[in-house]
């Protein structure tokens, strides 16, 4: 069974273990998901079985949206509520001084990513390595944060919403949140809402030729030298410009470069459903 949705994976639970849930329910063997999740997280997850696994590169799954609760003055090693050390009473924060530390937000960032991330080291999940105290030494990376907003305050918990870029962790902002307020701070709770166009509908299925993000081309000489996977010319398409593309036929469809060296396959017939 070829089929691509998005699914809500809950929180406290790995994106690998509710995969695994996934595939017991609907009785396939061959699946796949695209962005992890940390264990903490929960939210929109891409899903695939089949050959549609094969779709994820050719996915637009950016920007990427969020909504998070900070717990200003909660220490933890983990950046969420699931190593809490300590708690710090203080006063209430103005509303302005809120508004102003988000605004301020909004932009590039270069960052190290927490060690109780899914980020890998050696094809470890870093997180697994931090819980068994082993050194973890991450390289730092680069964020953009598009939009940044304060939805609700109720003294020491904050909900927020960011859009961001790939490659952002939102207990890392957590963290730079509460570093501009004067405090430790942790994530009680972390949703992702949506990645690009993709976000939860009750796992309805979704029409790869609606999301994939490419141009479509036409082959005229038809669909037969695709079947036979023989060697395809850029003269026999429509657009004949360097780049990738989408071609569709009545029963399936293919993704091909069309590069200076002739046209290459990136994935050869691909049943529609």
């Amino acid at each position: 069974m070829h089929r691509l949705f998005v699914a809500h994976k809950p929180p406290n639970l790995s994106s690998n273990h509710f995969l695994s849930r996934l595939k017991r329910k609907y009785g396939v063997k061959k699946a796949g998901f695209s962005g992890t999740l940390d264990p903490f997280a929960s939210g929109c997850l891409i899903i695939a079985f089949g050959n549609y696994t094969k779709l994820f590169q050719f996915l637009n799954k950016t920007p990427k949206r969020y909504r998070a609760t900070l717990w200003v003055g909660a220490k933890s090693e983990s950046l969420d509520s699931e190593r809490i050390e300590s708690v710090e009473t203080m006063l209430p924060f103005h509303p302005d001084s809120l508004a102003l530390i988000f605004q301020n937000l909004v932009g590039k960032h270069v960052y190290v990513p927490p060690k109780f991330s899914a980020k890998k080291i050696d094809g470890k999940r870093a997180y697994a390595l931090a819980r068994e105290d082993k050194e973890v030494v991450l390289a730092p990376v680069e964020m953009e944060i598009y939009e940044a907003t304060l939805v609700q305050y109720c003294h020491p918990f904050m909900t927020f919403e960011v859009c961001v870029s790939e490659g952002a962790y939102v207990r890392s902002i957590g963290q730079m949140i509460s570093a501009k307020l004067g405090f430790e701070g942790a994530l009680s709770a972390l949703e992702r809402l949506s990645e690009g166009v993709f976000s939860y509908e009750n796992e309805r299925n979704l029409d790869p030729l609606e999301v994939i993000d490419l141009p479509f081309n036409t082959y005229n000489p038809g669909e037969a030298d695709f079947l036979d996977g023989k060697v395809l010319t850029k003269e026999g398409f429509v657009h004949q410009e360097e780049g990738r593309y989408l071609v569709v036929f009545e029963t399936f469809f293919s993704i091909i470069d069309i590069a200076p060296e002739g046209v290459v396959y990136q994935l050869n017939r691909m049943e529609r459903c």
